[in-house]
């Protein structure tokens, strides 16, 4: 659904329920700088090669993991904890409290002395982190309207990056005057933005739909006929059908499925590769952290605000594939200015822009990029698909970035940025095929019954 009017498409970002998501965004956005970016600062100062930094990039694959455990968030009832707080908002301060801890267990490590241990709390602390984004992703899809969901998206993006900015450049000023251990523990105490956000905003109604109530029926009907599968197995195996068979087997019943998950995987790997490379890149510069902490994290944000802010009302206005298009091919080219910065050397000037320019760019590709993940998510499943979607974009990012580093060894940094920017090609291709093959927006919805990939 598109909104008639830039005017109405702008005005939706002063609901309460938009609001909401933008402190969500930021308790989402909080620990991925802390396993990042500001990790591989902290392991550059250490002497940690950049071969191993790049290494580090797998640390957050319980990211690409998620889908696994996501059935049990979407159906698990916790004792007393959902019947106070509700189902989302219950395993949404489960998850947070853990990832308090997982923080502070991060924190304490010294990764000169012992870098397994570094890796290992990091891998829990992106658990923790994956498992809270199942959650809020699905509280998000949840609360909004259809019409909604793109300035949810360019919303949550907002969040995000103010999360990003607090584990970037807020934590970087704190390990500059109080070392990294305090300024970990820090981080650890902002994740109750929140939970404080959880605890204000109330359990989302859910309108599940006819045909997966129709599917599962069929299943309780299938058992019914079947004496052997009685009592707890049969409710057993009812459960599993319900939480992990029929999310999957929802998604499949859509058009062209197959190429759309490949398209999720591959749609920002150009950006991921550049990425996962930019702070050992700024510290080999000469930059120093507050120079870094200045001009990538604080300078950078209003770019990424502003770029998500027009994403989401791109999305409104031309739809989300035409939004996906339009941000894929900005966010491709903008890796340009880090080839220019490579040439310039430590220049601040030209950092900011490059930072300015990769940034809003990012952000439009991102807002619409979220939303399109949204739009594939059926309300009786939302946490379970919305968390395969966001995996197979992460495992994609994952493989290929973990190779950043080999790369960036073996080659100068204008090699390794053009390199970069052909990481984008494969992505868009596919996006231009399924634009062509849908006529539109068809992508997003299911097959008719039958139908075949």
């Amino acid at each position: 659904m598109k909104a008639s009017s830039w005017g109405q498409a702008a005005a939706v970002y002063l609901d309460r329920r938009i609001i909401a998501i933008l402190f969500l965004g930021f308790s989402e956005g909080l620990p991925l700088a802390l396993t990042g970016s500001t990790l591989s600062v902290w392991l550059r100062e250490g002497g940690i090669s950049k071969t191993a930094i790049g290494l580090f990039a797998l640390v957050t694959m319980p990211y690409a993991l998620k889908f696994v455990w996501a059935p049990l968030i979407d159906r698990l009832h916790l004792p007393v904890i959902t019947r106070v707080f509700g189902r989302r908002r219950g395993w949404a301060l489960v998850s947070q409290a853990a990832l308090m801890l997982a923080l502070v267990g991060l924190g304490s490590t010294d990764p000169v002395k012992d870098l397994w241990w570094t890796a290992m709390l990091a891998v829990v602390v992106a658990f923790c982190s994956a498992s809270q984004d199942i959650v809020i992703d699905a509280y998000r899809v949840e609360s909004l309207n259809e019409d909604q969901q793109g300035a949810g998206a360019a919303t949550l993006v907002l969040g995000y990056r103010f999360g990003m900015l607090a584990a970037g450049a807020g934590a970087l000023y704190v390990a500059e005057f109080f070392g990294w251990h305090v300024a970990y523990y820090t981080m650890a105490a902002l994740v109750t933005v929140g939970m404080i956000t959880i605890l204000l905003n109330r359990e989302p109604k859910v309108a599940v739909s006819a045909a997966s109530e129709a599917r599962e029926r069929h299943v309780a009907d299938w058992l019914a006929a079947r004496p052997h599968l009685t009592g707890r197995r049969a409710e057993l195996l009812a459960w599993l059908y319900g939480a992990v068979v029929a999310p999957f087997a929802q998604f499949m019943t859509r058009r062209a499925w197959i190429a759309i998950l490949l398209f999720i995987a591959c749609y920002k790997l150009g950006d991921v590769l550049a990425g996962v490379m930019a702070a050992p890149f700024y510290v080999d510069l000469g930059f120093e952290k507050t120079e870094i902490a200045n001009v990538t994290k604080v300078f950078g944000l209003w770019a990424t605000i502003i770029g998500g802010l027009i994403g989401g009302v791109v999305v409104s206005r031309v739809g989300v594939l035409r939004g996906l298009l339009i941000g894929g091919v900005m966010q491709m080219v903008s890796n340009l200015g880090f080839v220019l910065l490579a040439k310039a050397g430590h220049d601040v000037g030209a950092l900011a822009a490059a930072v300015a320019v990769e940034n809003l760019c990012g952000g439009i590709a991102t807002a619409a990029f979220v939303a399109y993940l949204s739009s594939l998510c059926d309300a009786a499943y939302t946490a379970t698909q919305y968390a395969l979607l966001s995996s197979f974009y992460k495992l994609g990012g994952d493989l290929f970035g973990s190779f950043s580093g080999v790369l960036a060894d073996r080659m100068d940094w204008v090699s390794f940025f053009l390199l970069s920017m052909a990481g984008a090609l494969p992505g868009l291709l596919i996006l231009l095929w399924l634009m062509g093959r849908t006529r539109g927006e068809v992508v997003a919805e299911p097959a008719p019954a039958g139908s075949a990939e």
